[in-house]
């Protein structure tokens, strides 16, 4: 279940996706077959081989992409790997939303 999502950082996101830009989405999250994280960063990119080189960067399988026919493909990185990628990427915004 997702929630504190805000609507302006959701298409500011497909936004960057749809320019082909790699985009890195974090929100509050609960599943339960993930206990103890709570937030979920999904990172995206309309041109698939660009999302896929991005991924093997961080030590991802193609296969572990959620592809969608909306366009929307996406990495969903949670837990200890979510924050080492955040880390890494310098995106600080998005790693203030896991504490």
């Amino acid at each position: 279940m997702a929630f504190g999502l805000r609507r302006k950082d959701l298409q500011e996101w497909k936004m960057k996706i749809d320019r082909g830009e790699i985009a890195f989405l974090t929100h509050y999250w609960i599943d339960d077959r993930f206990p103890g994280c709570k937030t979920v960063t999904k990172v995206g990119c309309s041109d698939l081989k660009k999302l896929i080189e991005w991924g093997e960067v961080h030590g991802l399988k193609p296969e572990w992409i959620d592809y969608r026919n909306d366009g929307y493909s996406h990495y969903d990185l949670i837990g200890a790997r979510q924050k080492e990628i955040l880390q890494k990427e310098k995106l600080w915004e998005q790693l203030e939303r896991l504490l």
